[in-house]
C-alpha cells in the first residue's frame, strides 16, 4: 500500500482529503503544518507528498525547499495544492521542484488521477530494464502508461544489415536511435588521410547514434555491420519524447544510455594517455567481453589498429609481444585470449612500449 503524507492546515480539507485518499486505497499520514509535515516526511518517507502552500510557520514553499536538500526525501513526488490559481505561483511552486499544482476547491478524480500518474512516474525512475529487447519493450510500455501517449513507438522498425553495410555516414542527418538486437556494430571517425579511428564497437544490447540527435547535428562519426546485424530503428520524435517528456523518464533512459558515454569517455582518455601496448591490451579485452561463444577473435589487424589508434605495423608488433609472453595464441589468423587477468594488469600497470 502507498503511503501519502498530507499537510494541509485546513481542518475541513485536511479530513476530506485524507477521507478521499484512504477510500482509494492509500495509506495516509496528515500534518497541521508545514513543520509537523517536514518532521514526518523525513521520519515516515512517503512514497508522494501533497502540500498546501499557504501555512503558518512554514509555508508549502518552505516545506519543498528543505525536502529538497535532504537526498532521502528530494525524490518523493511532491503535488502542491493552492486556493491561489496565479501563474506566479504556480511558477514558483515548479521552478522549486513541484511535480504537480492543483488548485482548490479540486476534484476528486483529478487528485487521484494526479497522485497515480506520480507514483507511476517514480516506479518508472526507480525500475532497472535490462539491455536487452525485452527490456527496452518493457520500458517503452511504462512510458506509454506515464506519458498516455498509446501511439509511441507505433514507427519502430527492425532492419537487418549484412556485413559491412553502412548503417549511417559521417554528415548525414539523424532520423533514428538504433539498438543492437543481434550482431556487432562498429562506430568511427575517419580522418582526411584516408586512415580510420574505430570510436566504439556495440554488440547486443547497447543503444548508438544518439548523441548527433540530442546535439541536433549531422552524425560526427560512420557505423558499420561488423557481422550481419539486427537493429531497432527507433524514430527520432519517439526518442526526443521519452528524452523531453519528464525528468523522471528521460533520468531511466539515459540510465540506460550512459554506459556508452562513460565507456567513449574512457577510450578518449585512454587515446591521450595511455601506451599503444596499453590500448591494445584493452581493445582485446573489449573484443573478447562480446564474444559468446567461440574464444577466437576473428578480427583483422586493420580494424584492431583502428580500435587501439595506431598504425597496423604497431599492433601487428604488439601481438607479436604478447604471444611471446603468452597472454595470447594466433590461430590461423586468429587471436585466442589466454591469459586475460594479465592482459587487465597490462591495462592498469604496464610501463609504455612503443
Amino acid at each position: 500500500m502507498k503511503k501519502i503524507l498530507l499537510i494541509e492546515d485546513n481542518t475541513d480539507v485536511r479530513e476530506n482529503t485524507a477521507e478521499i485518499l484512504s477510500l482509494a486505497g492509500y495509506a495516509v499520514t496528515t500534518a497541521p503544518n508545514g513543520k509537523v509535515g517536514v518532521e514526518k516526511a523525513q521520519s515516515e518517507n512517503p512514497d508522494l507528498i501533497i502540500c498546501d502552500i499557504m501555512m503558518p510557520e512554514l509555508d508549502g514553499y518552505g516545506v519543498l525547499h528543505i525536502l529538497n536538500k535532504n537526498p532521502e526525501t528530494a525524490s518523493i513526488p511532491f503535488i502542491f495544492l493552492t486556493a491561489k490559481a496565479e501563474k506566479t505561483d504556480m511558477r514558483k511552486g515548479m521552478t522549486l521542484g513541484a511535480d504537480d499544482y492543483l488548485t482548490k476547491p479540486f476534484d476528486d478524480t483529478d487528485l487521484l488521477n494526479a497522485i497515480e500518474t506520480r507514483l507511476r512516474k517514480r516506479e518508472l525512475m526507480l525500475q532497472n530494464y535490462d539491455n536487452t529487447e525485452a527490456g527496452l519493450h518493457s520500458f517503452i510500455s511504462d512510458v506509454k502508461k506515464v506519458l498516455h501517449i498509446e501511439d509511441l513507438m507505433k514507427d519502430q522498425k527492425q532492419k537487418s544489415y549484412k556485413k559491412k553495410a553502412i548503417i549511417f555516414d559521417e554528415g548525414e542527418v539523424p532520423s533514428s536511435l538504433y539498438f543492437v538486437k543481434t550482431g556487432q556494430v562498429k562506430v568511427f571517425k575517419a580522418h582526411p588521410d584516408g586512415k580510420e579511428l574505430i570510436v566504439s564497437v556495440h554488440k547486443a544490447g547497447d543503444f548508438f547514434g544518439f548523441e548527433a540527435i540530442l546535439q541536433a547535428e549531422p552524425y560526427t562519426e560512420s557505423a558499420i555491420a561488423l557481422e550481419d546485424t539486427e537493429l531497432n530503428l527507433i524514430p527520432k520524435s519517439d526518442f526526443l519524447t521519452i528524452i523531453y517528456g519528464h525528468v523522471d523518464i528521460a533520468k531511466s533512459f539515459i540510465t540506460l544510455l550512459c554506459s556508452k558515454v562513460k565507456e567513449k569517455e574512457t577510450q578518449l582518455l585512454h587515446l591521450a594517455y595511455n601506451s599503444i601496448r596499453q590500448r591494445t591490451a584493452e581493445a582485446l579485452l573489449k573484443l573478447h567481453s562480446l564474444k559468446t561463444s567461440d574464444a577466437t577473435l576473428a578480427i583483422a589487424r586493420e580494424d584492431l589498429a583502428k580500435m587501439v589508434g595506431t598504425a597496423t605495423e604497431s599492433v601487428i608488433r604488439v601481438l607479436s609481444d604478447f604471444k611471446d609472453e603468452g597472454l595470447i595464441d594466433i590461430i590461423s589468423g586468429k587471436i585466442a585470449i589466454k591469459q586475460p587477468g594479465k592482459l587487465e594488469q597490462v591495462v592498469r600497470w604496464s610501463v609504455a612500449r612503443r
